[in-house]
């Protein structure tokens, strides 16, 4: 596979829920080369065993976020809060993959645009309508859309003390 260019300062985390509420543990993607990387990242991270839920969140720089969603067997569900997120590094180009986007670098970047499976997280509490509408905020940075997002969810304890 050639070689990525380097990537921008990226913070990623992966969360699962327990009878106990959501614990979290920050995960190392530097190594990611194809799409499964991610999820074997969050189970290698998590020590996930079975049919646990499981969330990967991702934001890199002032530029873009992602929230993964894995639950056992099923495929991975995933919403990327700006689909050019593609055109600014390989890990980039991973979560637009897994997202199902396809990044048209000759169109003009005509603003924020996100992608993937936005009811991704409707069973936890957070519609569709409300999470484009977060992560389409005016001013706001990914870093603070996700808290936003963990609050809703109920793991932004976590969230802050892996930051």
């Amino acid at each position: 596979m050639p070689s990525r260019p380097p990537r921008n300062s990226v913070f990623s985390a992966a969360f699962v829920r327990t009878p106990d509420g959501w614990k979290g543990a920050e995960v190392d993607l530097s190594e990611a080369e194809i799409v499964d990387d991610l999820g074997d990242a969050v189970q290698e991270h998590l020590g996930l065993n079975g049919d646990e839920l499981a969330l990967l969140c991702v934001e890199v720089e002032d530029e873009w976020f992602a929230i993964v969603r894995y639950q056992g067997d099923l495929e991975p569900r995933t919403f990327l809060s700006d689909a050019h997120a593609g055109l600014s590094d390989g890990l980039g180009e991973l979560f637009t993959e897994l997202a199902g986007v396809a990044v048209d670098k000759d169109t003009p970047d005509l603003g924020v645009r996100p992608a993937g499976d936005f009811e991704l997280l409707e069973d936890l509490g957070l519609s569709s309508d409300e999470l484009v509408e977060l992560s389409m905020e005016e001013g706001a940075l990914p870093g603070d859309t996700l808290s936003v997002i963990a609050e809703r969810m109920a793991f932004a304890d976590e969230l802050d003390r892996l930051r």
